[in-house]
């Protein structure tokens, strides 16, 4: 897979994606990911991306021409199969999506900025746009960054050990059951007898009934 990242602040981005499973992805030759700076497809001789808007309301709009250069570079050396704007009024980010988008081959992610980007790029380039909640960030970079590791990490053999992923929250629309690591009794505080016990069926039915006791205590919402 290939996850290429559009931004008009790359470095940003520069320290989290050559860091931690991102980088481990890349060395094992299972994930690639490029950030390109949007500035470097600018005519202006200063470089600008954005504008002012039409109608006179506030703020700056990222342009059409540069980011169609940047993506239609990028196309005419591969495919791609989704073209992701990160933005508010999108479809809100999920383990499901992120699952779904790991098993694609191409990626580009445009981070949106300013007041936002020209409509017809929405309307010509991008095929999805993803949201991570009902707020407003300054930038896309955090959003792709955060859309980036949860798709990468999901790719078969990225992670050491492939069932750690498959058992995160959501993954079954639960929330992870409790975890507990040595010393088995500190300060009084002990870990549950079962997960002591060495019976496997035990403890898969002990994960999963207190999965859902969680889910239904705090996410109830995703029990529907």
């Amino acid at each position: 897979m290939r996850i290429d990242i559009i931004s008009v602040l790359p470095e940003m981005l520069e320290g989290f994606v050559h860091e931690s499973i991102l980088a481990r992805a890349e060395k094992k030759g299972l994930a690639e990911i490029r950030l390109h700076n949007l500035r470097d497809y600018s005519l202006d001789k200063w470089r600008r991306v954005d504008d002012y808007p039409y109608g006179g309301s506030a703020g700056m709009v990222m342009q059409c021409e540069p980011i169609d250069r940047c993506i239609s570079a990028l196309k005419a050396e591969r495919d791609y199969d989704e073209v992701i704007y990160t933005s508010p009024d999108g479809e809100q980010f999920n383990q499901g999506m992120a699952n779904e988008l790991s098993m694609k081959g191409n990626l580009i992610i445009l981070c949106g900025h300013y007041k936002g980007i020209d409509q017809r790029v929405r309307d010509h380039l991008i095929t999805k746009e993803i949201s991570m909640g009902d707020f407003v960030l300054t930038g896309g970079e955090l959003p792709a960054a955060t859309i980036a590791d949860a798709i990468v990490r999901v790719i078969p053999g990225v992670l050491n050990d492939e069932q750690s992923a498959l058992s995160d929250s959501f993954q079954d629309n639960l929330l992870a059951a409790p975890i507990y690591t040595r010393p088995s009794d500190y300060k009084g505080w002990k870990v549950p007898e079962i997960l002591l016990s060495g019976n496997e069926a035990k403890i898969r039915q002990w994960e999963m009934d207190q999965a859902i006791a969680h889910t239904k205590k705090l996410r109830p919402d995703l029990l529907k």
